[in-house]
């Protein structure tokens, strides 16, 4: 992929068709969720970027770092061919991301490549 191509979005979709990304946006408030959205917005159409909007977290997994008024967001992708595939997405409380939030990726991303 060039540089200059924009990333098409795409949700992960589970094997019962649940999307764990657009739920967890559609449980935010409109600002952020506007917010969130413009970063994904802005790694789609920049990719690829760095530090500080994004930061690869290895093994083909990425994440997009959502600064909001009383938190940080972060939405987990992979990238194929010219797909931005969103896997997983959640609230940092702690500096360092939770184990439990990288497996939740990782699960999703071997399911994505098993497809």
């Amino acid at each position: 992929m060039k540089p200059s191509e924009k990333l098409e979005a795409f949700f992960f979709c589970s094997g019962t068709g649940a999307e764990p990304v657009r739920d967890w946006l559609k449980g935010m408030n409109k600002a952020r969720r506007k917010a969130v959205g413009d970063d994904i917005r802005t790694a789609q159409y920049g990719w690829p970027l760095g530090m500080p909007l994004i930061r690869k977290l290895g093994d083909g997994l990425w994440e997009v770092r959502t600064r909001l008024r009383d938190g940080i967001a972060r939405t987990l992708f992979t990238v194929d061919e010219n797909r931005m595939v969103l896997l997983h997405g959640f609230m940092k409380k702690t500096q360092k991301t939770p184990p439990k939030e990288l497996q939740t990726a990782r699960r999703r991303l071997k399911m994505y490549q098993e497809g």
